[in-house]
């Protein structure tokens, strides 16, 4: 256990010395994991002088810093700054205050002006308006396919789901994350670790809807026709439909008018630039010759003068992305989508690409991201995402963040945060440690949320917190105070006042709520049915007892289907495909606000997207749909599941903006 002094630095700097695991038990915390977290922050622990001097350094700033940089407040907030400044507010409007900062402050970013120092002041809304309740699907984009994509889901096919689920009376859809990888090959696959948060994915480009290909020339389209890979395939290939997409690309550029016209947002340049140096010197930052491993260096700054036509190439291919995106979350609002498009926010990003490179000063680079040891994963689990170090976020005045956010939702109605506990804290591994040897870094969540609710003030739209698993009680209840959905999954939704902590009827769960029966890293609700999971892990050798894992499989589609006759939607004799229909009634009953559904769970797909704890021995992210998306709107079996669910929350066009 820590000694005083190491206890008060590390709580100065929001460095966890002990937690609660799962069984509400304390962990106490090496020293030396402490001390190793704390190096991260820039905070020599070391030695016990060290550490005093360190405690010393923190009291004499806390001293000085009458006020907070930044000030995050809800609307109607005053308080007190201690002296008499100027606030100037986002519109440019000044006035002076004295004492206290006024309650009538309008939303936005200001900018408070006390002696020589300039605080920025961020107004968010105090609690976000209600969610209209709808039902609608949660998508796996990669998935969707129809008879003219290129061998993976894009926007036109996602454009396709959008206007027909909405002629169903679906009122929301939920995307996959559609950030941006590094384009170069061997891609990653997973949605969760993309390059950049801030940009788009190109590979859900559908090039022949391009305005840039029906312009082009004859000869070229013919061309870019013959790029397109072959239909059918089992699994999708990732490399191979990005080789396809960026050779066609390539051509259009060639003759597209605006060839010349360079990025005009810094940003931008600066991930394409990323993008340009990727190709030239492969897709990991860090192995890259030592001058060009920061974006403000001069030899990046020599380079991009050498790499122009690169650079203006993968800029534009961002700006059709925009365009497409756009051009889908128009679309759902002329089809009347209630609620609209929501996309969905990773926690963190590739460290070896574009924006660990880009924002490497707000972000602990040698750190790693995770969850500690439970009885899901016994070593704990470690997810290769480097964090934002907590100070120099807000020494930034929480900027970066809000890029991401508004990235987000410049094209969106709403977005779902992935491990929303995150904004709270996150478990960091030093480097070189297992996963096992971290420690919680805790973040200020009041100004985060801040952030993520005016952004959303500003887009008019949702905001979804994903809190499965174990959270701390404050993060839900939180979420529901600042008007934000928290989530609830029929597989964790559990009585645990009663013995056995049995199924929680869906009537009981929270209005708050997005609620599903399941998600891309869950059994589907056919694979639940048949046991799939257990089958799957023990066919690749990744439980100790099958035979044990099995029962219990068995154990829970057997209380599963207890709790559907006690609905009385257990049909006699029924079928797999009366079991599913039956589930999404069953969903239908439930108190959230939102209610999503699969297509691979509303057609009686068995195979779950992403299978926790595997990279290659199962094809997680690359399963196609077995229909195309005319043929999933017209799917019997979808016409059965969606049945009680366009009763339970029939449609309604609501004008939220």
């Amino acid at each position: 256990m820590a000694d005083a002094d190491l206890r008060d630095l590390a709580d100065a700097h929001g460095v966890a010395t002990w937690y609660s695991d799962t069984e509400r038990r304390r962990v106490d915390i090496a020293d030396d994991v402490v001390v190793a977290v704390l190096a991260q922050l820039g905070v020599d622990a070391g030695t016990p002088a060290s550490v005093r001097a360190e405690l010393a350094d923190v009291r004499a700033r806390r001293d000085r810093a009458s006020v907070p940089d930044p000030l995050v407040l809800r609307a109607g907030d005053s308080p007190a700054i201690g002296a008499a400044g100027v606030l100037t507010s986002e519109a440019g409007d000044t006035r002076p205050v004295r004492d206290r900062l006024p309650p009538d402050l309008p939303l936005g970013t200001h900018t408070l002006a006390i002696g020589d120092r300039q605080v920025t002041v961020i107004v968010a809304p105090a609690k976000l308006p209600p969610v209209p309740p709808a039902w609608g699907w949660m998508v796996q984009l990669y998935a969707l396919r129809s008879a003219r994509s290129w061998g993976i889901g894009d926007l036109a096919d996602l454009r396709a789901l959008v206007t027909g689920s909405a002629r169903l009376g679906a009122g929301v859809v939920l995307v996959n994350p559609v950030q941006a990888i590094t384009p170069v090959t061997p891609l990653q696959r997973s949605p969760y670790s993309p390059s950049s948060r801030r940009f788009a994915n190109p590979l859900y480009l559908p090039v022949t809807d391009l305005d840039a290909f029906r312009e082009a020339p004859a000869d070229v389209r013919a061309e870019v026709d013959a790029l397109a890979p072959p239909a059918g395939a089992e699994l999708i290939d990732y490399d191979a439909v990005w080789k396809a997409k960026l050779s066609a690309l390539e051509l259009l550029w060639r003759h597209t008018p605006d060839r010349r016209a360079g990025p005009t947002d810094p940003a931008l340049d600066e991930f394409a630039t990323f993008c340009a140096l990727a190709e030239r010197h492969g897709a990991d930052w860090r192995t890259w010759p030592a001058d060009l491993r920061h974006p403000n260096s001069a030899a990046v700054t020599a380079a991009r003068r050498d790499l122009t036509d690169r650079i203006g190439l993968h800029a534009w291919v961002q700006r059709l992305c925009a365009d497409q995106l756009a051009d889908v979350r128009a679309a759902g609002r002329a089809a009347g989508l209630g609620v609209g498009i929501v996309h969905d926010l990773p926690v963190g990003v590739d460290p070896a690409g574009a924006d660990a490179w880009a924002l490497q000063d707000v972000l602990a680079s040698e750190v790693t991201v995770g969850a500690p040891p439970d009885a899901f994963s016994r070593q704990g689990q470690d997810w290769n995402l480097p964090p934002w170090r907590p100070d120099r976020l807000a020494a930034a005045g929480y900027q970066p963040f809000r890029d991401v956010i508004g990235s987000v939702l410049a094209h969106a109605d709403g977005i779902r945060v992935d491990h929303v506990a995150g904004l709270w804290r996150l478990w960091w591994i030093p480097p070189g440690r297992p996963p096992s040897e971290g420690t919680y870094v805790r973040y200020d969540a009041d100004a985060l949320l801040g952030v993520l609710a005016l952004e959303a003030h500003r887009a008019s739209a949702i905001v979804v917190g994903e809190d499965l698993g174990t959270v701390p009680d404050e993060v839900t209840e939180t979420l529901r105070e600042r008007g934000m959905l928290s989530s609830a999954v029929l597989w964790f939704q559990r009585d645990e006042d009663a013995p056995g902590a049995p199924l929680l009827a869906p009537s009981r769960w929270s209005t708050e709520a997005m609620a599903s029966i399941s998600t891309h890293d869950l059994p589907t609700a056919a694979g639940f049915l048949r046991g799939e999971n257990a089958r799957v892990r023990a066919e690749l050798g990744h439980l100790d007892d099958p035979e044990a894992e099995a029962r219990r499989a068995a154990g829970d589609r057997d209380e599963l289907l207890a709790e559907l006759a006690d609905h009385g939607l257990l049909p006699p004799d029924a079928g797999e495909d009366d079991l599913v229909a039956a589930l999404h009634a069953l969903l239908a009953t439930a108190a959230g606000r939102l209610l999503l559904i699969s297509p691979q769970d509303a057609i009686g797909e068995p195979r779950q997207p992403n299978l926790p704890g595997t990279v290659d021995e199962y094809p997680n992210w690359r399963i196609p749909l077995p229909v195309t998306v005319d043929e999933l709107l017209e799917h019997p079996l979808l016409e059965r599941a969606v049945a009680a669910l366009r009763a339970a929350r029939p449609a309604e066009s609501r004008d939220r903006r």
